[in-house]
Formats: structure tokens, C-alpha cells, sequence
């Protein structure tokens, strides 16, 4: 989240797409309430179905599952065509008067300039901006950059205060986006043409007469991330938010909503392949040693002459050795590089699907499980189990059996079979959340402590112990009997009192960083003396004298405590910012870019929602929330207050590598389509979405009969795939279920409770037919269509209160194996099925 879960009580509206909080985040979904009941705030709500989130809207807009770009892209035409934007924030906020090189050329086929046809990629060198000066006035801007390699981001950028060159950012933006019409719109997304136009007016009515005090907020979750474009939805929407002045507010920004109670938490501490903690990239072979790497994943500067950008990521060196003295402590040293070779550096795509895949053709052999249900959560259930019988081994660490530690059990397989299955599984019980202590990161942000509620019971161990332990027999196994390259296991630090038992705090303290060696901060002269815990990530040095887990959470564990596990509730502001309440990365803030809730001139946008100000006689920002911004930067040196950007301003065009499918996003279709792309039917899909082609790799098309499209849900009454294993849970919801129209269960002759077979091309699902009105058939490029839901929580694990009500078969029998290039996540919605009774 930009903002938080509180500050939503804050807004003047809200857009709720790709989520339904109010039955996934019944807690969070009170604010959303709050702002409605308070401030007589509106709600607009796009989904797939009538959800118990749409019955509260003021709006509700039935959508085509996977359309959401269409959407999101007809509301800018909307916004720029009828001058709901916030102009002075757009010209100084944002890259809109930025200008992009001749050759950059718009997807009009469907693909951007660049593409490479036999390596299914870009070549991204022209999605770059135009170095020069100021070209206000002018055709044509500066001299072409010199070529580079790779290349660079100009220093000195080209651009256009008056917004009218044909390259400028706003300009192409305006062009991109004239394809999505009403008309287009109700084409792909099957919203009519006058119910769009009623929900573009009534979304962008606060910038309506040039109001710029009121703010919206758009809310999210993974509706938007399960596609196979699903990063570039989310672009559209953090795009449509900078035109509109949204971002940085109080009540506005994007907001999305974790699915689990730490799954913010595992993002920040690099629970993605290709990051560090604190989002620094991982190594690749490329970087011979620390100073390349550096020099190849810090920024620099990129912005208009007469402007200013902070350029936080300029930082990143220190980030960087602070995180390397982490890892290997006096092992780390300036004459080693401070042991950068120690760290793996990454020569392919490691993602989840990638993995799974590898195993599947018997490169991976081996997998350590915990809490982590692969057989359930991965697309396509048939390829992963078929992966797991091709490994040499499993570890699983949970608190119930589950389909993982058991997919030699899976549905039809015959005992016969499972003589044949080599794969030894090694099940470990570990602690639930309620028996173990440490923090959990939310989705505003808040680091919180937690205590342990009761003992593990019986053999169950804590996590830490486990890993711990298996750590220490591996290192003594180095130690005894060497190996190709045993330094960066014998070197990792090891600081715990307890070797065996690692106390959680001591891990959050070591995250949280310490001074190796005196440190002084030059500005106040404050001195961190040698082994005190550094007060936050502005103390972190380059030099080796400080180590530091995670720079982001730096401030977290200081030496006046642990911050996390503060309980203030003041609120001074009445903004919800509770900034005694747990800690809030980075530096306790709680609106990230907060500098953007004020003008040019340092003033609030909305005096009666003051989160931060200049104030010109102490010369310095000052508010109720902590300053995302350099605190004596003077308005009048126009710093961009998007800090962390090299440009210092909010990108509505994504330069360079920022993304690997285009710098604006276009409409695709998922990889199964009921119609070809109306925008370009020769190029109907996301053009750099990789198609696996194992044997168990299908797609499906309409001519193959699957016409029906399909969507995955959660819901209230079960967490995942825990609570099947809870028997009130299972009184609850008892047995799967399919939502389908009623006029498809008539079209078929199907009443409710019958059972009804769902096919995909990849497998079958069977289950009651849960007929309703909350889905209605489309009319989707002039065709009919009808969408089915589908919870995704039943598996072939369970217990005796389902027995003998469930077909054993999971959701993600039906999903296919594709995802996004940019999140490589997969897409879990919006694929193609037929439907049967059974």
C-alpha cells in the first residue's frame, strides 16, 4: 500500500477492482465503511460477480474477467479528454512534459517498437527519454543520445512545459489511449457503453471545475495480480491516480491488499527470486565484482536541468555492504569486496512456475517446503504433482498434512503407482502462528510484534529451530568435508546466543542493524557508538562500520527498543496515522511520496487533511506524518517528490527495463480468450508471455469447445487451504461449489446442488452447481459469453466432516501454466472452460 489501511477512512472515493475486501479483509473493510458513513465518501466497485464488496457500492459495473486495462485505460481517455486531472500536479509531479527518443513507436499492432520475433522479447533501447534542455515551444528537442550498453537514462532530459510536443509523455499517453473508446471499452470489457460513462464521470468528479482538494483511492488485490499482464493493471491504475493528483494523499494512493498476514513482510525480506531484502537485486553472473554490481543497480540522476531529485536508490552502496556485513560479518572486509562473491548470483528466471517446471524435466531435485502448499497454490495441479515424482526428495514443514507432503496420494493415482514413486518425504511438524513470537508486516506497511499464545504442541518445533538446526549439521558437514566452494556457508555469521534455537528478536535486531564501528552522523553529530543499534537507514555507510538485514526496516529495533511492539494510540492529526502504534517502514512513515500532498510551493493541496508542510521559518518539512522527502530541500529547488524514482517524479511512462511488455500498458487478452484482441486481433496476447510445452502444458480455445470463462475466489468461512482441516470451518462450507448464472443453469437444464463437471484443457473438476444472479451472462465483442466462479480451497487433504462431499480435486487442476513477465505470477484468472453436468 502507498497509504494504509486506516487512511482509507480519509478518501472522497473509492475504485474497487480485483478485490473483495469485505469478504477477504472483513477487518480492514470496516474503513472503506467509516469513509462512507463519515465523509459520504462513494464507492465504485468493478468485479466478475455481485460480491457482498459490490452490494455496499454506490456503483456496481459487471466486468469480463482479465479486462481490467481496458477499463482502467478508457477512464484516462475520459480523465484527459474532460479535464479531470490535476494539471499543476501532473506538469511538476510526473514525467508528462518529459520527452521520449524518435523511434519510440506506440502498439497500435499490438506491439511496441523494439520486439524481436524469434526471441519473443524487447529490445528496449528506444523507450527511453530524449536528452536536451527545455524544448517548450518546439517540434523537435536536443541532440539523440549516444549510444550505450546497455543503455542509460539521460542526465539531462528533454522536456516540454507546455505539454504540447508530439513526444512528450502526455502526448503519447493522450494518443495510446484514443483506441479505447465507450465503444471499445463495452466491447472487451462487456460493461455498456452508458453504465462506463456513468462510472468515468462519477470516479473522476473530484477533479471536476478544477477541484483539487478532494482525493480517491483505488483498491486492490489478487484480481489484478493473477493475469498474465497483471503488473502492468496495476500501472494502469498508479498512472490514472498521478493524472488525477491521488498519489501521496491522505485517502488516496493505491492501496493492495495482502492475502495473508505477512505476505508484505515475506516481499520485503526477499521472498522474490531476483531480490535481496529491501529490494535490492540480486547478482548475476555479468557482475565480475562488488563495484560493477553497484554501478549496475544504482541509478543515478535523470531529470530536466533546472529540476531536483533526491535519488534515494543513489543510496543503494550503502544498503548494499551494510547487508553484506549482515550476512558474513568480519568475514566481510574491503579487501574481499565485503565478500560479495559469497552471494549467489542468478543466470535464469527462478520463479515459482520456472521451478516447478525444472523439476518437472529433472533438473531440480529437491524442494524444503514450509508453509507452503505447492501442490495447491502453483497453476496446472497435474504438472506439479508429476514434477514432485521426478524429485529425489521433499521436505515439508506444516502443521497439518497437506497435499504437498501427500501428492503421492492425490486422486488416481493406484497403489500400483505409488511403488513406483522414488520421492522420499520427509515431514516436519512445525508451530501455527500462535505458537511462536516475531513480527508481521501488514499491507499498510506496519511492522507488529507478537507474542506466542501457547507452546508448539507435542514433536512440532519452531520454524527458526529447524532451519536453524539443518543449517548448522550442513555447515559442519562443509567443515568436515569441504566442497567446491564452502566459504559463504563456513563464513555466514552466525550471532545468536543460542545457536540451535535462534530468539526471534535477536534475528529482528541484526535486520534492524548496529554500528560495526563508531559512526557519527555529520549533519547533527550524533555518534552510534560500535555495537549500538543504528536509529535508521540514514545512518548505514558504504565503508564496512555498519551492518544492517534489511535498510528498509532500519529504525525498526533501535536502542530505545523495540519500535514494533508500541501500542500508543494518540492520534493528534484525526488522519488515523496512530504514529506511537507498531512502526511503519521506511522510517515510520505512513503515506509513502507525502511530499505530493503538497504544491509546488510546499502548501497542502487540502488544509483539512495536513499530513506534512513547509515551513519557511525553521526552513525545513514538518507534519503529522514523517516527510517522505529530503527535509531541508526548499520548494523553490523544484525536488520531485517522488524520491525513489532517479527522475524524482512519477512515471506515467515506464523508461528502459522498468518493465518487460511495454512503458504504457496495453490491452492483451489472457492466453485463453473467448474473442480475439478487439485492438488488434493479429496480436492478441501479452506478445512476451512465455507457453510452456511439456506434455502437460495445454491451452484451450473456443473452437475446442471452451467458451465459458472462469475466475477463482476465496472465501470468508475458509482461510486457504488451513482451515479444511478445522472442523467448524468445514461445517461452515462443508463442499466445493461452482457459481454459475442463472441463465447458463437454464440454457443447460442444471438446478442447484446438481453436479456439475467444469473442463479445462489441462483437467476436470467436479462439483454442485451454486446457481445465482450475482453473475450474468455478457455480450463480449458481440458475442455471448457467460463467467463462472470457482473457490479455490478444497483439495484431496481434508478431514471426516467432508468426507464423502468432496470429489478431492483441487482448483488449480483446471489453471494453466503461464504468468506475468514482469511479477511472473500466474494467472489464475480469467482462463477458458467448458461446463457439463456431470
Amino acid at each position: 500500500m502507498t497509504n494504509g489501511w486506516i487512511d482509507i477512512k480519509n478518501t472522497d472515493m473509492m475504485l474497487i477492482m480485483g478485490g473483495n475486501p469485505a469478504e477477504n479483509h472483513p477487518c480492514g473493510f470496516k474503513w472503506a465503511i467509516e469513509a462512507k458513513r463519515e465523509r459520504n465518501a462513494k464507492l465504485i466497485v468493478v468485479d466478475p460477480r455481485f460480491t457482498r464488496t459490490a452490494s455496499t457500492a454506490d456503483l456496481f459495473l459487471q466486468i469480463r474477467a482479465g479486462s481490467d486495462i481496458a477499463f482502467l485505460g478508457g477512464l484516462i481517455r475520459y480523465a484527459l479528454e474532460n479535464n479531470r486531472i490535476a494539471k499543476d500536479y501532473l506538469l511538476n509531479y510526473t514525467n508528462a512534459a518529459f520527452l521520449i527518443q524518435e523511434g519510440f513507436k506506440l502498439p497500435e499492432d499490438g506491439l511496441y517498437s523494439g520486439f524481436d520475433e524469434a526471441t519473443k522479447s524487447y529490445d528496449r533501447a528506444t523507450w527511453n527519454y530524449q536528452q536536451g534542455g527545455d524544448a517548450s515551444g518546439k517540434t523537435a528537442a536536443g541532440d539523440p543520445p549516444a549510444a550505450a550498453t546497455p543503455p542509460l537514462l539521460p542526465p539531462n532530459v528533454a522536456y516540454d512545459l507546455m505539454l504540447q510536443h508530439p513526444r512528450c509523455v502526455l502526448q503519447l499517453l493522450k494518443k495510446h489511449y484514443s483506441r479505447y473508446t465507450p465503444e471499445m471499452v463495452e466491447r472487451i470489457t462487456g460493461i455498456p457503453k452508458d453504465q462506463f460513462l456513468k462510472a468515468a464521470d462519477f470516479f473522476t468528479s473530484i477533479r471536476k471545475d478544477g477541484d483539487t482538494k478532494k482525493v480517491a483511492t483505488i483498491i486492490y488485490a489478487v484480481g489484478w495480480t493473477q493475469h498474465t499482464f497483471g503488473t502492468q493493471i496495476i500501472r494502469t491504475a498508479a498512472m490514472l491516480q498521478l493524472l488525477m493528483g491521488n498519489v501521496g494523499r491522505a485517502g488516496g494512493g493505491v492501496n493492495a491488499l495482502r492475502g495473508h498476514s505477512n505476505i508484505q513482510g515475506a516481499t520485503d525480506m526477499a521472498g522474490i527470486f531476483d531480490n535481496l531484502p529491501g529490494y535490492l537485486k540480486v547478482p548475476v553472473p555479468a557482475d565480475g565484482d562488488l563495484s560493477a554490481y553497484l554501478k549496475r543497480i544504482t541509478p543515478t540522476s535523470s531529470k530536466p536541468g533546472p529540476w531536483d531529485s533526491f535519488n534515494y536508490w543513489s543510496n543503494t552502496p550503502k544498503f548494499a555492504v551494510s547487508f553484506l556485513k549482515a550476512m558474513y560479518g568480519d568475514a566481510a572486509t574491503k579487501q574481499n569486496d565485503f565478500a560479495f562473491h559469497y552471494l549467489p548470483k542468478i543466470d535464469r528466471n527462478y520463479s515459482w512456475v520456472e521451478i516447478w517446471d525444472s523439476m518437472y524435466r529433472g533438473a531440480v531435485k529437491g524442494m524444503f517446503a514450509f508453509g507452503m502448499n505447492g501442490v495447491m497454490i502453483g497453476p496446472d495441479q497435474q504438472k506439479n504433482i508429476a514434477a514432485l515424482k521426478k524429485a529425489d526428495w521433499l521436505v515439508v514443514g506444516e502443521i497439518y498434512p497437506d497435499e504437498t507432503s501427500e501428492f503421492w496420494r492425490a486422486p488416481g493415482i493406484t497403489a500400483d503407482e505409488m511403488k513406483t514413486i522414488n520421492t522420499t518425504v520427509y515431514r516436519l511438524p512445525c508451530a501455527g502462528f500462535a505458537e511462536k513470537d516475531g513480527s508481521m508486516t501488514n499491507s499498510a506497511r506496519w511492522l507488529q510484534w507478537k507474542n506466542a499464545a501457547v507452546p508448539p504442541p507435542g514433536d512440532a518445533r519452531l520454524d527458526q529451530d529447524i532451519v536453524a538446526q539443518i543449517f548448522l549439521h550442513v555447515r559442519e558437514l562443509y567443515r568436515k568435508e569441504g566442497g567446491k566452494f564452502p566459504d559463504p556457508i563456513l563464513r555466514l555469521t552466525w550471532p545468536y546466543v543460542d545457536a540451535e534455537h535462534p530468539a526471534l528478536s535477536d534475528l529482528a535486531k541484526e535486520i534492524n542493524g548496529k554500528a560495526v564501528s563508531d559512526v557519527t552522523d555529520p549533519a547533527t553529530k550524533q555518534i552510534i557508538k560500535t555495537g549500538q543499534q543504528l536509529p535508521g537507514f540514514a545512518f548505514l555507510r558504504d565503508d564496512g562500520s555498519t551492518s544492517c538485514g534489511n535498510w528498509i526496516y532500519s529504525g525498526s529495533w533501535t536502542e530505545a527498543g523495540p519500535q514494533l511492539m508500541r501500542r500508543g494510540t494518540e492520534d493528534p492529526s484525526g488522519l488515523g496515522i496512530y504514529p506511537n502504534w507498531a512502526w511503519s517502514w521506511p522510517a515510520n512513515r505512513r503515506v509513502l511520496y507525502n511530499r505530493a500532498s503538497c504544491d509546488p510551493s510546499g502548501k497542502p493541496w487540502d488544509p483539512d487533511r495536513r499530513q506534512i508542510w513547509w515551513n519557511e521559518e525553521a526552513q525545513r518539512w514538518v507534519g503529522n506524518d514523517v516527510p517522505d522527502f529530503k527535509p531541508d530541500s526548499n520548494p523553490k529547488d523544484h525536488m520531485g517528490p517522488f524520491i525513489m524514482n532517479p527522475e524524482g517524479v512519477g512515471r506515467i511512462f515506464g523508461p528502459l527495463t522498468a518493465f518487460a511488455d511495454g512503458p504504457f500498458p496495453e490491452y492483451y487478452e489472457p492466453i485463453e480468450s473467448p474473442i480475439a484482441n478487439p485492438l488488434h486481433p493479429n496480436q492478441s496476447n501479452n506478445p512476451v508471455v512465455k507457453k510452456f510445452n511439456t506434455p502437460l502444458d495445454k491451452y484451450g480455445t473456443p473452437e475446442q469447445g471452451f467458451t465459458v470463462v472462469c475466475t477463482t475466489y476465496r472465501l470468508t468461512e475458509q482461510y486457504h487451504y488451513w482451515t479444511k482441516n478445522n472442523p467448524v470451518n468445514v461445517q461452515l462450507i462443508p463442499e466445493p461449489f461452482v457459481e454459475i448464472p442463472v441463465e447458463l443453469a437454464d440454457e443447460m437444464g442444471i438446478r442447484g446442488a446438481e453436479k456439475i463437471k467444469v473442463t479445462s484443457a489441462r483437467g476436470t473438476y467436479i462439483a454442485k452447481a451454486f446457481v445465482t444472479r450475482r453473475i450474468k451472462p455478457m455480450t463480449i465483442d458481440g458475442k455471448k459469453v457467460y463467467q463462472i466462479g470457482l473457490p479455490i480451497h478444497q483439495g484431496f487433504r481434508g478431514i471426516k466432516e467432508d468426507a464423502e462431499k468432496d470429489a478431492r480435486t483441487p482448483a488449480n487442476l483446471l489453471t494453466p501454466t503461464v504468468y506475468d513477465p514482469n511479477a511472473y505470477t500466474p494467472e489464475f484468472k480469467g482462463f477458458l472452460v467448458k461446463v457439463e453436468k456431470a
